[in-house]
C-alpha cells in the first residue's frame, strides 16, 4: 500500500486498548520486594508546622519507613522553573493537601491506613484563597507582565462607544483516566530506573537526579504510554517521581507511588482560573478601536508553569481579531491553593475567551449578530495582519473558513429559527453562536522547540523508531510511524514505535504545546531520510543506474524497470555494510521572543477553526443542553484525518466541560471540596449533542511542517466557546436581547440562574 498523508490508519495501540493488553505503569510486572508509598497531606491552607508525631505511623502494621523533608538526600525542590515547589513541606504548609510526609509500606492499603495516624500540630497563618484579594494585596508568584501596542487611552477616548466590566472563568481538573503514578527501582552503581506516567521524561530525570544528588546519566526514565495527561503530567508528575525514587534509593527496594483519585485531585494543580477587568472602545459598526484589560491568573502557592501560561494567555487575547491599540496587564497571583499548571491550551483559551466576551457584549449593545461583529474585526491584509506582539499573520484563512462553516451549518436560517422558537416558548429558550479560533503553535520558550529520534531498519525489513515524544492517547506514535513509512515507502504495519526512554533520546522537550508531531515527526523523518539516502546510493550501484531516480514505494525499491521487495533489498544492503540506522534531529526555524518586552515571533504558524453551537436553556432550573455542534477546523494537510477528528471532538467536549459543568470549589478553610467524581462533574456521553458534524478545512500549511500538517492537540479546545456564548444568547432572550447577561464560566445551572435573575431585574454587569 502506498502510505501517504491523509490516510486514516488506526491508532497503533487500538487493538491493545480494546483487548485490555495495553500496559500502563501500574500494569508493569512488579519486581520482588516492591514497596508502596502513600502521602500524608496538610490539613491547613497556610500554617507553620509546630510539631509532627509519627510514632504511631511508624509502628503501624506493614510500615517499612516514614519519610519527611529531613530525610531527603538532595534538594527539596521539584519546581520546573523556580525553586519554590518543595517535594515535602518543610516548616510551613502553603495549601490544604500539600504532602508533608510519606509512608512506605508492604501494601498500598497498609500505607494509606498508616497515613491517617499522624498527629500534626499547626499554627495557622493568614491564607489567601480568592484571586481578586490576591491582586489587591499584590501577592504575586512572578512580577506582573505587560503587553502594549499603540496609544490605548487616546484610542479609547476617540471611540464612539466605550464599555467596561469584569468577567471570570474558572479552572479545570485534568481528570486523566490514569492517575499520577511512578515506579522506581534501584539499579547497580547507585542508579535509578523510573517508570513514570509523565509528559516530560527528561524533566523527571533531572528533578530525580537533583533530589538524590546523582548525575543525569544515573537516572533512566521510561514511559510507554499514559492514560491521558492534558498537561497535568508535564510538571506535576515530578513530586511523585521524586518520592518514589528517593524511597527506592534509601531502602534499596523498588517503590511504587500510585495516587488515589481524591489525593490526586487534592495535591495536583489545575487549569488556571482567570479574572478579567476590561475597558474597550468601539465604533457604531462594532469595530474595536481599543482594549485595556487586566488578566488576573490564579497561580496557586508556587510559580510552576504560570509564567509561560500567562504569556500565552496575553498572546492569545487577540484570537482571530486585529487589535491596533491594546494594553494588557497580566498578573500571576499567589493563593493558598494547589499550584496551577499546564492544561490543554496552556493559557490560550483563557486569553481568547476574554476578547470573545467583549465582542459578544459589543454586538448585543449595538443590536447586531455577534458573527457580523466578529467578521468585521477579523485579521485582514496589509497593516491589519500584525499581532499585538509583533508577529505577522501570513496564513489567515479565517474569513474563508468561517464563511464555509456559516453556509454548511445553515447558521443564518437556524438563528432566525431560535428567535421564532423563543417568542412562543416562555420557559425553554434557545441560543446559537458561531465562534472562531486562531492558535499559535510552538513553545514560547524558544529552546524547547527541538527534538531527536532514532530509526533502526532490521534485516527482515521491519523498522523500529524511538523519539522524545510521549504517547498519551493522542496518536503521536501512530503519526510518527506513518511519517517514517512515507519516507521509506513501506507499510506502516512494518514500523514499531517504542517507549520514550531518556537513555535513547536525550534532553527531550515535554510533549506539550501541540508540538508533539511537529517536532518528533520531523526528527523521525530526518532520521528515516538519512537511511533512505544511503539506501538510494546503494540501489544506484546495485541496479547500475542514477541513485537520484530510485523510488521507495509499495514495500518495493525500484530503479527504472528493476525492482526488489524492500525486505530483500535490505538484506543486500546489510551485506554491503550499509548503515541501516540513523539518528535524526529537528529545531523549529524562525522563532524569537523577548519575554520582557513581550514582542517577537513566538509561533511557527497558526491553526484556525470555528464552531457553531445551538443550545436550549431551561429558565426555571438553569439546566442547559447542547443540541447540535458543527465544527470546521484547519489541520493543514492532515497526517491522519481519523485521529485528528477524534482530537477535535474530544477537545470540544472537554472544553465544553470547562465552560459549563466543571466547577472547582474551595471551602473557607481552603479545602478543595470538588475532589472526586462524586463532586466534580465532567461531561458524559449524555452531554454530547445528538447532531455532531465535524470536518477538516482544506488547507496545506504554508510552513514546512511535516507533510504540511498542522497541530490539533490544543487549538480545538477553543471551539466550545460557541457553547458558552450560545447559552448567553439564550439567556439574553429573556429580556429580548437588550442586556448583556453577567454569565460567569463555568455556566453551571446556578450561574445560569444568577444571570437570568440579573437580566429579569434589568441588571447588567457592563456599565
Amino acid at each position: 500500500m502506498d502510505i501517504k498523508a491523509g490516510w486514516s490508519t488506526p491508532h497503533e495501540s487500538a487493538h491493545l486498548h480494546v483487548a485490555g493488553e495495553a500496559a500502563y505503569v501500574d500494569d508493569i510486572a512488579e519486581l520482588a520486594g516492591t514497596l508502596y508509598a502513600a502521602p500524608g497531606l496538610s490539613q491547613r491552607a497556610h500554617a507553620k508546622i509546630k510539631s509532627i508525631n509519627l510514632d504511631v505511623v511508624k509502628a503501624s502494621e506493614g510500615v517499612a519507613a516514614v519519610l519527611t523533608a529531613e530525610d531527603l538526600p538532595g534538594v527539596n525542590n521539584c519546581g520546573p522553573i523556580l525553586d519554590d515547589d518543595p517535594i515535602l513541606a518543610e516548616g510551613t504548609v502553603f495549601y490544604f493537601g500539600q504532602p508533608v510526609f510519606v509512608v512506605i509500606a508492604n501494601t498500598m492499603i497498609a500505607a494509606r491506613k498508616a497515613v491517617t495516624k499522624a498527629v500534626i500540630e499547626y499554627e495557622d497563618l493568614p491564607a489567601t484563597l480568592d484571586v481578586k484579594a490576591a491582586k489587591q494585596a499584590e501577592s504575586w508568584v512572578l512580577p506582573p507582565a505587560h503587553l502594549r501596542r499603540g496609544d490605548t487611552q487616546s484610542a479609547m477616548n476617540d471611540s464612539q462607544h466605550q464599555m467596561s466590566g469584569e468577567f471570570s472563568v474558572g479552572g479545570q481538573e485534568q481528570f486523566y483516566l490514569e492517575g499520577q503514578i511512578s515506579y522506581a527501582a534501584p539499579r547497580e552503581d547507585g542508579c535509578i530506573h523510573l517508570w513514570c506516567s509523565t509528559q516530560h521524561p527528561t524533566e523527571m530525570q533531572q528533578v530525580v537526579a537533583h533530589a538524590l544528588n546523582l548525575d543525569f546519566n544515573q537516572v533512566l526514565v521510561e514511559m510507554r504510554r499514559m492514560g491521558g495527561g492534558f498537561g497535568g503530567k508535564e510538571s506535576q508528575s515530578a513530586i511523585f517521581a521524586c518520592i518514589a525514587s528517593i524511597a527506592a534509593k534509601l531502602l534499596n527496594r523498588p517503590v511504587k507511588m500510585r495516587l488515589d483519585r481524591d489525593d490526586d485531585m487534592m495535591i495536583t494543580g489545575k487549569r488556571h482560573g482567570f479574572h478579567f477587568d476590561y475597558r474597550t472602545g468601539y465604533n457604531d459598526e462594532g469595530l474595536i478601536k481599543a482594549v485595556d484589560i487586566d488578566m488576573v491568573a490564579q497561580a496557586g502557592y508556587s510559580a510552576d508553569l504560570t509564567g509561560p501560561v500567562v504569556t500565552r494567555a496575553a498572546c492569545h487575547l487577540d484570537n482571530a481579531y486585529y487589535l491596533n491599540d491594546v494594553s494588557i496587564n497580566a498578573f500571576s497571583c499567589k493563593t493558598n491553593t494547589q499550584s496551577n499548571t499546564a492544561f490543554r491550551g496552556f493559557g490560550g483559551p483563557q486569553g481568547a475567551i476574554a476578547i470573545e466576551y467583549l465582542i459578544d457584549n459589543i454586538a448585543r449593545k449595538l443590536g447586531k449578530d455577534a458573527l457580523e461583529v466578529r467578521k468585521l474585526n477579523y485579521y485582514g491584509a496589509n497593516e491589519r495582519n500584525v499581532t499585538p506582539y509583533g508577529q505577522i499573520v501570513v496564513d489567515n484563512v479565517m474569513p474563508e473558513l468561517s464563511a464555509q462553516l456559516e453556509l454548511s451549518s445553515d447558521y443564518k436560517k437556524r438563528r432566525k429559527a431560535t428567535r421564532l422558537f423563543n417568542q412562543s416558548s416562555p420557559i425553554l429558550k434557545k441560543g446559537i453562536a458561531l465562534t472562531p479560533l486562531k492558535f499559535g503553535i510552538s513553545f514560547n520558550l524558544v529552546h524547547f522547540n527541538q527534538a531527536g529520534a532514532l530509526v533502526h531498519v532490521y534485516t527482515d525489513g521491519s523498522v523500529l523508531v524511538n523519539h522524545g515524544g510521549t504517547e498519551m492517547g493522542q496518536g503521536l506514535h501512530t503519526k510518527v510511524a506513518q511519517i517514517v513509512a512515507v519516507e521509506l515507502g513501506i507499510d506502516v504495519n512494518r514500523i514499531r514505535a517504542t517507549a520514550t526512554d531518556t537513555s535513547k533520546v536525550a534532553n527531550t522537550s515535554a510533549t506539550a504545546a501541540s508540538t508533539g508531531a511537529d517536532l518528533n515527526g520531523k526528527a523521525a523523518q530526518n532520521a528515516a531520510r538519512t537511511i533512505r539516502d544511503r539506501l538510494a546510493e546503494f540501489a544506484g550501484q546495485h541496479f547500475s543506474g542514477n541513485s537520484a531516480h530510485v523510488e521507495f514505494a509499495d514495500d518495493t525499491v525500484s530503479l527504472g524497470n528493476k525492482s526488489l521487495p524492500f525486505s530483500e533489498f535490505i538484506v543486500l544492503a546489510y551485506q554491503a555494510r550499509v548503515q541501516l540506522w540513523s539518528d535524526g534531529f529537528y529545531k523549529t526555524p524562525g522563532l524569537h521572543w523577548d519575554g520582557v518586552k513581550m514582542q517577537g515571533n513566538p509561533f511557527y504558524y497558526f491553526a484556525y477553526g470555528a464552531a457553531v453551537s445551538e443550545v436550549v436553556v431551561d429558565t426555571l432550573t438553569g439546566e442547559s443542553k447542547l443540541l447540535r455542534a458543527d465544527i470546521l477546523h484547519d489541520a493543514g494537510n492532515s497526517i491522519n484525518p481519523a485521529i485528528d477528528i477524534g482530537q477535535l471532538e474530544g477537545a470540544f467536549i472537554q472544553g465544553m466541560g470547562w465552560l459549563t459543568s466543571e466547577e472547582l470549589v474551595w471551602n473557607e478553610q481552603g479545602r478543595l471540596t470538588t475532589h472526586a467524581p462524586s463532586t466534580y462533574k465532567i461531561p458524559t456521553i449524555t452531554d454530547c449533542p445528538s447532531e455532531f458534524h465535524t470536518a477538516l478545512f482544506d488547507n496545506r500549511n504554508v510552513k514546512d511542517t511535516v507533510m504540511r500538517s498542522k497541530a490539533v492537540g490544543e487549538p480545538p479546545l477553543l471551539l466550545p466557546f460557541s457553547v458558552f456564548f450560545a447559552i448567553r444568547d439564550a439567556i439574553s432572550s429573556v429580556d429580548g436581547h437588550n442586556l448583556n447577561p453577567p454569565l460567569r464560566a463555568p455556566a453551571t445551572p446556578e450561574a445560569i440562574l444568577d444571570a437570568i435573575t440579573a437580566v429579569r431585574e434589568g441588571r447588567e454587569l457592563h456599565e
